[in-house]
């Protein structure tokens, strides 16, 4: 009798329950303690103090921040930048692709060239890098090569390697090292089935690799490419040093003139912090898309 009880009762108390009604259980919120508001409080009272009194400085001569900040050579400056950014950008990915196809290959002499080549790339910094191409004439005064049927040709390297050729082979020479890593991680996060049913239709290697491999690696690749793109933005500023004229050589040849060093670099502080924020919407609006398409793959 009493196990027959029970066993109706338990439906009863589950129905209840399970009702739209049943009140749930109340969520406790961990309250902020005095300690933690006090430093909170600290910190803002400190930035804001920081903040005014840099705002406030007399001796930044804002006027002529706002003189300067759409000023031709500025603007010209900054159209540079962008152009080197794509230059040296587009370079790394074609070396990076290249490498991680290498990496990635049953030949051990390619992969091993394209281990050797990421290694060495990432440890040398790219300032040295910057200033040995433009210097490469210093141990190489001709450029030779030849073509079928023109035979040997000859090319002053003084003549050829220009600051913005030495920038772009720079910043893209190393970049395609950091490239090479981040299109091999994205081709390895691919499931292989993926690989050996295109093998089992009938597609070559290299069309599965084209074909089905890397339009499903680029939801991998090209967050993290959109974080290079920033870096690359930033990167160029070294240019500066083999004086191609970008956004920072662009203000240092101003206050090289007019002695107005601090108001020059807030101009180009201010016009990096504008690229950097349109970069980044772009690269949140790649992730939110690849980010999409890969919970609709997901379900």
């Amino acid at each position: 009798m009493n196990t027959s009880s029970t066993s109706h009762s338990l439906p009863a108390m589950q129905s209840e329950a399970e009702q739209p009604g049943s009140e749930e259980p109340a969520v406790v919120k961990d309250r902020p303690s005095p300690v933690r508001l006090g430093a909170c409080a600290c910190v803002a009272l400190l930035m804001i103090g920081l903040g005014w009194s840099f705002v406030a400085n007399p001796r930044i001569h804002w006027t002529v921040v706002g003189d300067y900040l759409f000023s031709r050579d500025i603007l010209e400056g900054v159209l540079m930048t962008i152009v080197l950014t794509v230059y040296a950008m587009a370079t790394g990915v074609f070396i990076g692709i290249a490498l991680a196809l290498m990496r990635l290959s049953d030949d051990w002499f390619l992969s091993g060239f394209a281990r050797s080549y990421v290694t060495v790339m990432r440890g040398i910094p790219a300032l040295v890098q910057l200033i040995f191409w433009y210097n490469l004439s210093a141990i190489f005064p001709h450029i030779g090569f030849s073509l079928p049927g023109l035979g040997s040709m000859f090319v002053d390297a003084n003549k050829a390697i220009t600051p913005m050729t030495a920038a772009v082979l720079g910043l893209g020479l190393c970049e395609g090292a950091y490239m090479a890593e981040i299109v091999r991680s994205g081709i390895l996060g691919i499931d292989a089935g993926q690989r050996e049913a295109a093998l089992a239709v009938g597609l070559s290697r290299a069309q599965a690799m084209l074909k089905v491999i890397l339009p499903q690696a680029l939801r991998i690749i090209v967050p993290p490419t959109g974080n290079q793109v920033i870096g690359m933005m930033k990167l160029t500023s070294l240019a500066s040093v083999i004086s191609f004229t970008e956004l920072l050589t662009s203000a240092q040849l101003i206050f090289n003139r007019t002695f107005e060093v601090i108001p020059l670099l807030i101009v180009a502080s201010l016009w990096y912090l504008a690229l950097s924020l349109v970069l980044s919407i772009g690269q949140r609006y790649l992730e939110q898309r690849f980010g999409r398409y890969k919970r609709r793959t997901m379900q």
